[in-house]
């Protein structure tokens, strides 16, 4: 796994919801290397510890990373006062991504914060991906619109109803899989979601892929502050979130661990 560690330029910043941000960085060297579901560590002026914040999208003919987060403290409301032309010190791309196969029908779920490292699947896949996006309300949506623009077939779902489907995720993602022909279920988001996404895969015999978010420390393998409960071959044993996934497959994690 190839990473670099710089300070790059900002280069286009936006504000998509209330304290949710996508900032756009200039890194020609790590976008060419970077994969969909992988993450960077973003340091923030006047603080130690680097913020683990997943990448949204990746133009390896433009150099860029973009990079969608909500404020979740100090570290990251620092990171969310960048603004176009200043320097964001960068290190990744990190960790392992969503690795989807040519030519296979898709459905990603995404909750909350989840959703926005679930959009190059759906730029990869167009047309034979399915976007199945959880809020908690209207005013929290972000990147339905993108995920449509990609060509996906998008159903948004709300706890309130304000907006789209009123309800969990996992209603729509029970009809979804009853239509047959898929070929792969994506998840990313709160645990209960993704317990509840990679049950209805199990009982669909669909192979799922997710996205686990964990506190981190270092972010590529040293510290083993983001550990996890995995089995493999019969065996438990601890996997390390930032460096052996994020992304795992689901029959691999003990989520009672």
């Amino acid at each position: 796994m190839s990473y670099f560690c710089d300070k790059y330029p900002v280069i286009e910043k936006k504000a998509l919801a209330g304290g949710i941000f996508s900032i756009t960085v200039k890194c020609p060297d790590a976008a060419n290397a970077a994969e969909v579901g992988q993450f960077a560590n973003i340091l923030a002026d006047g603080y130690t510890l680097r913020r683990p914040i997943s990448i949204c999208e990746i133009d390896k003919d433009q150099g860029t990373l973009r990079f969608v987060f909500e404020v979740r403290g100090k570290g990251t409301e620092v990171i969310s006062h960048a603004n176009v032309g200043d320097n964001l010190d960068v290190l990744g791309p990190l960790g392992n991504g969503f690795k989807v196969p040519e030519g296979k029908k898709v459905i990603v779920v995404g909750g909350g914060i989840g959703v926005p490292p679930l959009l190059g699947i759906a730029k990869q896949c167009g047309a034979d991906c399915t976007a199945i996006l959880g809020f908690r309300s209207y005013d929290k949506v972000i990147l339905d619109k993108e995920f449509a623009a990609y060509g996906a077939n998008t159903i948004v779902c709300t706890d309130d109803g304000s907006v789209g489907y009123h309800g969990v995720v996992t209603t729509p993602l029970t009809e979804e899989l009853a239509k047959g022909n898929v070929d792969l279920v994506c998840a990313c988001g709160p645990e209960p979601m993704i317990k509840a996404v990679v049950k209805e895969c199990e009982d669909n015999n669909i192979p799922c892929r997710v996205s686990l978010e964990q506190r981190m420390g270092c972010g590529v393998g040293a510290c083993v502050v983001c550990s996890c409960m995995t089995v493999r071959n019969g065996k438990e044993y601890y996997s390390r979130v930032c460096k052996d996934g994020p992304v795992f497959d689901a029959k691999e994690v003990r989520f009672d661990g």
